[in-house]
């Protein structure tokens, strides 16, 4: 696995190297060791969660507070989805960048965001199976989420607008500017 540390260089690209046979293909998808090495601390990834998505489909953009924060390994089963990361760390020279990338099961890459982080993703294939490992379990009522479509955030989901399918939640959520933020750059949450 190739671990590459994206502009904002808390977001890391993971690469892996696919292994060829005239069966088709294998590659190693995570390997705790190495991915922890590479990150300088420990993360312990306790759930899979699986998600089905139709063409259009948006989701996010989303995190939770600051005892629930959840980081989060992002891949796609079947199809292809834009991936978004946007900074949600208080004074950090990036706070509201926003940082996208296509991932597929054709480039089988996999995006980690750690914790400060808001994610979403649009479903840019027909249909997308997408599994995201988290490090946290899911806590009801403590999800923080800023609106997809946030002009401050100028987000490309490449979707055109009336092929957009939101759920009514995400369609609702705040602004940027209006969500307080619990994390603060430089603090360490894990």
């Amino acid at each position: 696995m190739k671990y590459i540390n994206l502009e904002i260089p808390e977001l890391i690209l993971c690469e892996p190297t696919l292994h060829f046979d005239n069966r088709g293909f294998v590659y190693e998808s995570f390997k705790k060791e190495s991915f922890n090495d590479f990150l300088g601390f420990e993360v312990n990834f306790c759930q899979d969660n699986t998600s089905f998505n139709k063409y259009g489909v948006i989701r996010g953009l989303h995190t939770n507070t600051l005892d629930f924060a959840q980081s989060k390994l992002v891949s796609v089963l079947d199809g292809k989805i834009l991936d978004v990361a946007v900074d949600f760390r208080v004074g950090s020279p990036t706070f509201g960048k926003a940082i996208s990338m296509e991932l597929s099961s054709e480039n089988n890459k996999q995006l980690f965001i750690p914790r400060g982080f808001l994610h979403g993703f649009s479903v840019l294939s027909q249909r997308a199976l997408v599994m995201i490992k988290i490090d946290r379990y899911l806590a009801n009522g403590q999800s923080i989420g800023v609106k997809y479509n946030d002009e401050k955030l100028n987000i490309d989901w490449k979707i055109p607008k009336a092929s957009e399918i939101l759920s009514d939640g995400d369609k609702n959520l705040k602004k940027f500017e209006e969500v307080n933020s619990p994390f603060i750059y430089g603090k360490n949450y894990y």
